[in-house]
């Protein structure tokens, strides 16, 4: 088990380093103040991406590119340090062309998509030209268990019929969204409106479906603030009212929306575990340099053994962090872990990343002080972003009762087995045929 990066990732990475060095890092101010303006987005960002693409950094997240495809696809284990660099601006993944959630979606299709579907949708995202979002949770339902899903999806006639209403779809307010991949719950068109399909198991009733954003009947009814920050490209409400949709734009085999978004999940949370290590190690560095250049009561706040303490725990919790995440990406590459196993992993690494951005982040706000609160540095949105990964893709608490169920799997299946390691009388732990 081998995590060190491999010669071709060496290669990607210095190549990312040097291209954000040279050309994002000099717009970075003028990124922010572009989006203060309302010029969103900016206007150097086509320039940016057309060098990206020809320099090769493009759809780099995607181990299954063909040679016809653009981009330079990497496996999950090479392209994680590659994330945690991006990480580091948020606005830089979709200069390569590999920003949530287009990643998420593209691999989807990717993997899912009927060649109409793929020339229609995939081909167009995979260049660079439009955007997409991928719309599953819902205000009404507890979103935590998405067997309660209410958004239908019924047949009539040469259509699919959509109702329902979905928020927080990220990207939903980017002007160039075109594409939303929906979540729905199965309806029996020959019964009464919201009876469901049949009476199969519950992960097996719902599908996905892909809808052009500006199909009558979709209303995107208002773009979110996440504590109070309002994200340019969008965590939007989108209303589905009637929404008609040809039958050829179902995602997928009718039912298979859960084993679909699985598949779609595992790779996604080791990219925003990586962005969100990226995000830490910055906050690490300039609370480091903070800390020797800041003085109170005749002595450099690095001084203080509190201080040090953080710095020393936030180092600690990255490093074993990241150790998690690779192995999580090495576990997807080799592609022989049971599906439990694996599954029990991304959960793993969900809970991690967003306990490790809100404590790492929040310590290096405290040793800013005051200007750790403001739009001055990008800590405070780090903080932000990292409190609402306690909740997206599922609160921590459905993912601890993941790891906790997979642990008791375990136990069941070899019980007694720690028997022997007990220090009571032996003839209380002695074997039955060994009793006298």
């Amino acid at each position: 088990m081998d995590f060190s990066p491999s010669p071709q990732a060496r290669l990607w990475h210095d190549r990312l380093l040097s291209f954000t060095d040279r050309y994002l890092l000099p717009y970075n101010a003028a990124w922010h103040q572009s989006v203060k303006d309302g010029k969103f987005p900016p206007p150097f960002m086509n320039d940016l991406k057309s060098l990206a693409q020809q320099e090769g950094l493009w759809n780099l997240f995607l181990p299954g590119l063909t040679a016809d495809e653009p981009g330079t696809g990497l496996s999950h284990l090479d392209y994680a340090p590659l994330a945690e660099t991006m990480g580091r601006l948020p606005w830089a993944a979709e200069v390569f062309n590999c920003s949530a959630p287009d990643s998420g979606n593209m691999a989807l299709l990717h993997r899912f998509a009927n060649a109409a579907q793929r020339e229609q949708w995939l081909a167009p995202l995979m260049r660079g030209e439009i955007r997409s979002a991928f719309a599953m949770s819902e205000p009404d339902v507890a979103s935590s268990d998405p067997t309660n899903l209410q958004t239908t999806l019924r047949a009539d006639g040469d259509d699919w019929v959509l109702n329902g209403r979905k928020w927080f779809i990220t990207g939903a307010a980017h002007p160039h969204c075109k594409l939303l991949i929906v979540m729905c719950r199965n309806v029996d068109p020959a019964g009464p409106e919201g009876e469901e399909t049949s009476d199969q198991e519950p992960h097996q009733r719902h599908s996905m479906v892909l809808v052009r954003l500006n199909t009558p009947g979709v209303e995107v009814v208002r773009n979110i603030p996440v504590i109070h920050h309002l994200s340019p490209e969008g965590h939007c409400e989108i209303l589905f009212r009637q929404v008609r949709i040809p039958k050829d734009q179902l995602l997928g085999a009718w039912g298979e929306g859960f084993s679909m978004a699985q598949a779609r999940l595992g790779p996604g949370r080791v990219h925003h575990s990586m962005r969100t290590i990226g995000q830490c190690e910055l906050a690490l560095e300039m609370a480091s340099e903070r800390a020797l250049e800041r003085t109170l009561f005749g002595k450099h706040l690095s001084d203080q053994s509190n201080v040090q303490d953080w710095l020393a725990e936030s180092r600690l919790e990255i490093d074993q962090a990241r150790l998690l995440v690779l192995k999580t990406a090495w576990m997807l590459d080799a592609g022989h872990a049971p599906a439990a196993d694996l599954r029990a992993q991304v959960s793993g690494i969900k809970v991690v990343a967003a306990r490790l951005q809100t404590r790492v982040v929040d310590r290096a706000m405290q040793i800013f002080g005051a200007m750790g609160l403001s739009p001055d540095t990008p800590l405070a949105y780090f903080w932000t972003w990292g409190r609402a990964m306690h909740l997206m893709d599922g609160p921590d608490e459905v993912h601890l009762r993941t790891l906790a169920r997979h642990e008791l799997n375990k136990a069941r299946a070899r019980m007694g087995q720690t028997a022997a390691y007990f220090t009571t009388p032996e003839q209380m732990r002695a074997p039955p045929h060994l009793k006298a």
